[in-house]
């Protein structure tokens, strides 16, 4: 039970709604609480069977299907995080708009690069490797729906807020996403740095 608490921590920790509430702030303005739900609900199931694919298969899926290796995956992922930092500092949290596309695909663009990143990805498969297939998919589903839960009371509570502090509200997420653009750009750089050390270990075997 103490291992199935700390993997449902360690990929709660990593999604952090409170840290996806501001890249998702376009569109907690735009729907309402039902379609935000729906939105959400969707997003959640399609990041859920990632995760549980990554927790089953593990280092192979890079491997043995991707044929690419885990290193390579970090310095993608460290670079798309490092694009997403900047777009963050320089546009607010808008930015994530443009990097998610057109509205008609807003589920899976919630769910991936906002839900499934490098950093999850990595976790799901540290959690494979913890515990047994069905603990780990119960673990992974749990902490996902947890994030979505939170998020779906964070948007509730912009709601009821917004009406009155409109003005304070918006100040407070565009100072958020860039302050956000800070931690998300250092993160980047870390992976980018450990997947040049992970390919120069493997290198130089």
């Amino acid at each position: 039970m103490n291992e199935f608490i700390r993997s449902v921590l360690l990929l709660l920790v990593l999604l952090n709604p409170f840290l996806v509430i501001v890249y998702l702030i376009d569109i907690v303005d735009k729907l309402d609480t039902k379609q935000f739900q729906r939105v959400l609900f969707r997003a959640g199931i399609i990041s859920s069977v990632a995760f549980c694919c990554f927790a089953i298969l593990g280092d192979k899926i890079f491997s043995d299907v991707f044929q690419v290796r885990f290193a390579s995956f970090q310095l993608f992922g460290g670079i798309v995080f490092l694009i997403i930092g900047l777009q963050f500092v320089f546009r607010g949290p808008t930015a994530i708009e443009i990097l998610r596309g057109e509205s008609k695909h807003i589920a899976g663009a919630i769910a991936m690069p906002v839900l499934i990143g490098p950093g999850t990805i990595s976790a799901s498969v540290v959690i494979g490797k913890r515990n047994d297939i069905l603990v780990s998919c119960v673990a992974i589903v749990v902490a996902v729906m947890l994030c979505i839960l939170v998020l779906v009371i964070l948007k509730f509570l912009h709601d009821i807020i917004r009406k009155k502090r409109e003005e304070l509200i918006e100040r407070y997420f565009d100072l958020a996403g860039r302050i956000t653009a800070l931690f998300v750009g250092s993160v980047a750089i870390e992976m980018i740095m450990a997947g040049v050390k992970s390919w120069l270990n493997l290198h130089w075997r």
